[in-house]
């Protein structure tokens, strides 16, 4: 099977890779991706599609298609989740059941086994707060292991895999709250509700006639910078005192900046389809046929902008892949 990877992502760019594996179940993820792996190093592990941005040619790419579905209740909150399960479906039905932990991740696109790989996070919570562990394959030593959540090394939208741990991940476990009021199961719907209510107003949640929510979400991550340098910008610039191993630090709006370097919500490179999203200055939208080219572009273009207001790189949030 192939296919380009503009209608396997939600950034809708990607040129045709040599061939995709379609993985339907634990067992067919491991032998497929062992096979992948005995015959190339060229390859990829795609869940959703939402936080990558891949080139508009793939040449030798080998693409492995995570669509192995279940949820397995362990009780006592433990909830097993197989990676290929669609992350927004599981957050709303967790919402039901009355599990608290992950109700303000409601509406990002994705699947549960990329979830971990970024440490997804929004309005206050982060997935390594229930994680408890998951299975990995890795592919220097052809073995799975059980990894708990210190394994896993999470950080801001970072983690293990991240940093360079290679492999994929089969299934998520989560430890959810569960000791809490009967009433709580209709504020966790609520809270549901409100979140995909806020995202939806900035352009969030994926609507496949919209193109103003063709994107990767965040385009890039929000920076952590020192004390003294947070001192250094206006006063009306947004900050979040943070704690990191060496001391207090300050984390910054990635939007803020780049809106104060000159580039508003809409903004497009002459001649170009990708543009900053109408309603979220953090996005890079696909207006229709953009190339991926045409969105990296982009992207250089608002790190330079905000390099040269304000001293700070923008680390993009995304995997790129091919480039």
């Amino acid at each position: 099977m192939t296919q380009p990877l503009s209608e396997l992502t939600t950034i809708h760019v990607g040129g045709k890779p040599e061939r995709i594996h379609v993985a339907n179940s634990r067992d067919e993820l491991i032998s497929i991706a062992k096979d992948v792996w005995a015959r190339t190093d060229n390859w990829l592990v795609l869940g959703g599609g939402s936080n990558l941005v891949a080139a508009d040619e793939l040449p030798g790419l080998e693409v492995i298609l995570v669509r192995n579905l279940g949820v397995e209740y362990k009780g006592q909150g433990r909830v097993r989740v197989q990676a290929g399960e669609n992350w927004n479906d599981f957050v709303v039905h967790t919402a039901k059941q009355g599990l608290a932990g992950i109700e303000s991740l409601a509406g990002i696109p994705g699947t549960v086994g990329a979830a971990p790989i970024q440490n997804i996070g929004a309005y206050g919570q982060e997935l390594s707060l229930t994680l408890h562990s998951l299975e990995f394959l890795d592919f220097n030593t052809g073995e799975l292991q059980i990894m708990s959540k210190t394994d896993c090394g999470f950080g801001y939208r970072d983690s293990i895999f991240k940093q360079g741990k290679q492999g994929l991940i089969t299934w998520v476990e989560f430890q959810f709250f569960t000791d809490l009021p009967a009433a709580h199961n209709e504020l966790l719907e609520a809270r549901v509700e409100e979140v995909i209510g806020q995202r939806s107003a900035k352009g969030m949640v994926l609507e496949d006639k919209d193109h103003d929510t063709w994107s990767c979400g965040s385009f890039f991550t929000n920076p952590i910078v020192s004390e003294s340098f947070a001192k250094t910008l206006p006063l009306d610039a947004p900050q979040w005192p943070t704690e990191a191993d060496d001391g207090m630090t300050v984390k910054l709006s990635a939007a803020w900046l780049i809106e104060q370097s000159g580039i508003h919500k809409g903004f497009s490179l002459p001649g170009s389809k990708a543009a900053i999203s109408s309603k979220h200055a953090l996005a890079i939208t696909n207006r229709g046929d953009a190339t991926a080219k045409e969105v990296t572009e982009l992207a250089r273009y608002i790190q330079t902008q905000v390099s040269n207001k304000f001293g700070i790189n923008l680390v993009p949030e995304p995997n790129l892949i091919g480039f």
